[in-house]
C-alpha cells in the first residue's frame, strides 16, 4: 500500500508532465511539494524500486504506466472533491484546492462513486482541469495556450486556471474570469501586462503577465491559434 506522501510525489510528477515531453527535474517537484532536493530524490528512488517512476539520470523521471494510474485516481479524486465542495458545500473556488489536497488520500472507492453520482459525473473541476473517468483513461491536459500568449485583437475562452495561487483565485474571480469566460484582448503591452475586455460588456481588466500564464485559453470558435486569424 503506498502511503499519502508517495501518491503526492505521483500527483506532481504528474501535474509536472503535462508542461512538457521532457523527464520531470527533481529539483521542480522538490520546489513544488516544498522539500529539499535530497529528500524528493530519495522518494524518486523509492518510487522507482517500485516500479512507479521510471528514472533518467541527469535528466529527471517519468511516471510509468503503473504510476500513472495511480496518479489519475489521486487527481481524480482531488478533482471531484474539489467540485463537491464547490457545488454541494458552498465553498469559494479559491480555498477548495488546500481542502482537496487533505482529503484526497482518504475516501474510498464506494465514497467516490457516490460523489461522482451526486454531481451527475462532471466532466471538468471548478477550475476547468479536466476529471478522470472511474476508467482511469488518461485526459487531455494540455487543451488551450496561454493567456500570455495572445495577440491583441483575439477573442478567446477561458478554458482553465490554475488552482495554485488562492489569491490569483480570488482576484480573478472579481473581475469575473472563470471557465467559459469570452474576452477580447485589447492590449499586450511591453511592461509585462494584458489588458482583456470581457464579451458581456462587464469592463477591462489589466492581468500581469504572471497571472496570464496561469490561464489557459481557446479561441471562441474552438479552434487553435489566434482568433482573429480563425475568424
Amino acid at each position: 500500500m503506498l502511503s499519502a506522501k508517495m501518491e503526492d510525489y505521483l500527483k506532481a510528477i504528474y501535474e509536472l508532465q503535462r508542461e512538457s515531453d521532457e523527464p520531470v527535474a527533481t529539483s521542480r517537484i522538490a520546489d513544488l511539494l516544498d522539500v529539499t532536493a535530497p529528500t524528493a530524490t530519495s522518494m524518486m528512488e523509492s518510487l522507482a524500486e517500485r516500479g512507479l517512476v521510471e528514472r533518467e539520470k541527469y535528466k529527471g523521471v517519468r511516471l510509468t504506466p503503473e504510476g500513472e494510474t495511480v496518479a489519475l485516481e489521486v487527481v481524480r479524486h482531488h478533482r471531484l472533491l474539489e467540485t463537491y465542495l464547490t457545488e454541494e458545500l458552498g465553498y469559494d473556488w479559491a480555498e477548495v484546492h488546500d481542502e482537496a489536497d487533505r482529503l484526497e488520500h482518504h475516501i474510498s472507492e464506494e465514497f467516490e462513486r457516490r460523489v461522482a453520482e451526486m454531481l451527475d459525473d462532471p466532466a471538468v473541476d471548478p477550475h476547468g482541469d479536466p476529471i478522470p473517468t472511474d476508467a482511469l483513461d488518461p485526459v487531455d491536459e494540455t487543451a488551450g495556450t496561454t493567456l500570455v500568449e495572445a495577440t491583441e485583437g483575439d477573442r478567446l475562452v477561458v478554458q482553465r486556471v490554475s488552482d495554485r495561487d488562492p489569491e490569483e483565485l480570488a482576484y480573478l474571480d472579481e473581475a469575473g474570469i472563470v471557465p467559459g469566460t469570452e474576452l477580447v484582448v485589447e492590449e499586450v503591452a511591453p511592461i509585462g501586462v494584458v489588458s482583456v475586455a470581457l464579451a458581456d460588456g462587464e469592463g477591462t481588466v489589466s492581468i500581469p503577465d504572471a497571472v496570464a500564464r496561469t490561464i489557459f485559453v481557446d479561441a471562441t470558435d474552438g479552434s487553435t491559434g489566434s482568433a482573429t486569424e480563425a475568424a
